[in-house]
């Protein structure tokens, strides 16, 4: 058996007072961009606030979005960059920046390219709602991405020797006659000034902003998150100090499915349903095409008089998507030998849930939601015992507004002129997704803008 993997941060005595890049955040951007940047013969540091590393990243489950892969044509899938253009687009309420989703679309393959010339292999593929197609890619162990992502992106960084420090926190990024020339930080060991030619943001989002939150979107100040407690703004409060724009912070997405009958609420994965799962009312009923845009499904959710639903599958669902396995140990999976014992555990007719159950496998074989017109995930029916069935309810889960960047990740502020030697990227950075995120999208912004910003980086050095 392999032994784990444990990364070990740098110690904070070897915290240096200049480097070429300073990367502000350890998720999957920051990480990207770092490794990105040393291997063009850059010296960047990763500095972190929280103890542990990797930042939302850890809680992404789903997987990867892009288009034209060696891998979906390993599977038959023929796919283009216009269409994952056109259905993000849509899928975002045409409120999507269009230079930042055209970047994204057309330079996906590549970043899925980059990590398996890294060793990190995504060559299994599932349905995200709002995609007309296979683009989700994710591990052949269908272990959950961000996890997966973060580990092997730390192994590298250990392999590379890249210096990453966790508990220490940027409270200022500096500027001298308009360039940015570094950061100070608060340490173990007090207050520190690093200079740096370039300050990559990759601090990811304010989903757990209570102040923004509620500044923003009042209406959503009671909604519980599912972000992790870092999620706290900083990159964008940052930027704004220093001029930078803001852009759609009133746009934040809910996610459909989080199961919060805990005090810690946790996302279930859109790749449940992207397999097959199928979400019921009180009633037993279905009532959304479940892989429409997160947006729609939250929305008709709520609509529902308990505000909630049940994420119903089986055991063939179960076994492709790992992420069950965590949920079931901690007691958020209920389980049936057959869909009257399930009924029964979640209080909803047994007649209308094996009536549901059988009709959606009806339509499964012959190909056609004639329901709600669902198209994708019906690759498998809900037939093979036990059963199972997960609460779920919407909860906030991703911020689209946040610092207004041009595609080479550069900050722009509120003349629309650029700020010399920032850069932001990832959840910090708005206007890619526009209204709604299309599920896979934000790791593949993770990587695709952290690739970016560690070239771009290399551009100013």
């Amino acid at each position: 058996m392999a032994e784990k993997f444990i990364f070990e941060p740098w110690n904070i005595s070897k915290l240096e007072s200049s480097y070429d890049v300073v990367i502000v955040g350890s998720g999957s951007t920051g990480l990207t961009a770092a490794i990105q940047a040393h291997e063009l013969g850059l010296k960047p540091v990763v500095l972190e606030k929280m103890e542990k590393f990797g930042g939302n990243t850890n809680r992404a489950s789903s997987g990867m979005n892009a288009a034209e892969t060696n891998i979906q044509l390993h599977h038959g899938i023929v796919d283009n960059m216009d269409d994952f253009y056109k259905e993000t687009y849509k899928g975002g309420g045409k409120l999507n920046d269009p230079e930042l989703l055209k970047y994204f679309t057309s330079h996906s393959a590549l970043a899925i390219d980059w990590l398996k010339d890294h060793g990190i292999e995504l060559d299994e593929l599932t349905f995200t709602g709002g995609m007309s197609k296979m683009r989700t890619h994710r591990p052949s162990s269908m272990a959950p991405i961000g996890a997966f992502l973060i580990k092997n992106l730390l192994k590298i960084a250990q392999d590379e020797n890249l210096p990453v420090f966790n508990n220490v926190t940027v409270t200022k990024v500096n500027k001298e006659n308009g360039q940015v020339n570094g950061v100070t930080v608060k340490t173990s060991e007090g207050e520190k000034v690093i200079n740096a030619k370039t300050v990559l943001l990759a601090t990811g989002g304010f989903g757990a902003a209570q102040d923004i939150i509620k500044k923003y979107r009042p209406d959503l100040a009671s909604y519980k998150t599912t972000n992790h407690p870092g999620a706290t703004g900083d990159g964008i409060k940052l930027a704004e100090e220093l001029g930078a724009q803001v852009v759609q912070m009133n746009l934040i997405q809910v996610h459909p499915t989080v199961q919060q009958d805990t005090p810690h609420a946790f996302l279930i994965g859109e790749a449940v349903r992207g397999e097959g799962g199928i979400l019921v009312n009180g009633e037993g009923k279905r009532f959304v095409n479940e892989l429409n845009t997160r947006k729609v499904v939250s929305n008709a959710i709520t609509a529902l008089p308990e505000h909630s639903a049940y994420l119903i599958f089986d055991k063939d669902i179960r076994s492709r998507v790992k992420a069950i396995e965590f949920y079931d140990s901690i007691g958020l999976v209920e389980h049936g030998s057959d869909l009257k014992e399930l009924a029964e555990k979640i209080n909803v007719p047994a007649d209308k849930l094996e009536e549901t159950v059988n009709n959606w496998n009806q339509m499964v074989a012959a190909g056609k939601d004639t329901d709600f017109d669902r198209k994708t995930g019906m690759e498998r029916k809900i037939s093979e015992a036990p059963y199972y069935a997960i609460h779920i309810a919407p909860a906030i889960h991703y911020t689209m507004g946040g610092i207004h960047i041009d595609s080479r990740t550069r900050v722009i502020d509120g003349n629309g002129d650029i700020i010399p030697g920032l850069l932001a990227a990832g959840e910090v950075a708005g206007g890619l997704h526009g209204n709604n995120r299309i599920g896979g999208n934000s790791i593949a912004e993770t990587v695709i803008f952290g690739i970016q910003a560690g070239r771009e980086a290399f551009l100013e050095k």
